[in-house]
């Protein structure tokens, strides 16, 4: 069982200066997880509980460039896993999305957050508890800012006619986004039988 409340700064684990070594290129695009990328590509940051699910679902989103799987929203600087997971660091399990312009938008890929898990569930998805596994949007710039707070909004009225609670997703700035370890980056690539907590309320976003 997780953590059910958010720690301070104060209390938070001091992490490290040393980066998470990313040794390996995306095992399903076969690219450099950490750039440099194309002039059309495009940064956004999401997470919706366990990253492993969720990183599978924007691989597999048409238009998408490049994936990762890391730690963002909290205050340990170059986390590990089980650290996070202790939930002293404050982050949450975040996927970089790295996306083609071209092909694709920021609007289509909320469509498929908001659809893809349950954002209404607080500190926790699904059985998995704690602060590591709470919803969060991390917007790069004012546009995507906008279109975020525009999407919640939406998605609420039509969460609220279902008759489910409040949207507590974060929508803030993104900051320093940590790397997870190589073992989790395109994990269920790697482990097609893996554990997938991804599960979204059925509640259609138009």
């Amino acid at each position: 069982m997780g953590m059910q409340t958010m720690i301070t700064k104060d209390q938070a684990l001091p992490g490290r200066a040393d980066k998470m070594p990313i040794t390996h290129k995306h095992a399903v695009f076969g690219r450099s997880m950490e750039g440099p990328w194309p002039t059309h590509a495009k940064k956004a940051f999401f997470a919706l509980g366990c990253f492993w699910g969720a990183e599978r679902l924007f691989w597999q989103t048409p238009g998408v460039y490049c994936t990762a799987v890391g730690y963002m929203g909290g205050f340990t600087k170059n986390p590990t896993y089980e650290e996070v997971c202790s939930g002293q660091t404050g982050h949450t399990e975040t996927v970089m999305v790295v996306f083609n312009q071209e092909i694709t938008d920021f609007w289509t890929l909320l469509e498929i957050f908001w659809q893809s898990h349950n954002p209404t569930e607080g500190m926790a998805q699904g059985n998995d508890k704690g602060t590591q596994y709470r919803s969060a949007i991390f917007w790069e710039d004012d546009m995507q800012k906008m279109f975020a707070e525009k999407s919640l909004k939406l998605y609420q009225e039509n969460l609220s006619k279902a008759g489910l609670p409040a949207i507590t997703t974060e929508i803030i700035k993104a900051k320093s986004f940590y790397f997870a370890e190589d073992t989790h980056q395109q994990y269920l690539h790697k482990n097609p039988n893996g554990y997938c907590g991804l599960g979204g309320t059925g509640v259609p976003f138009v």
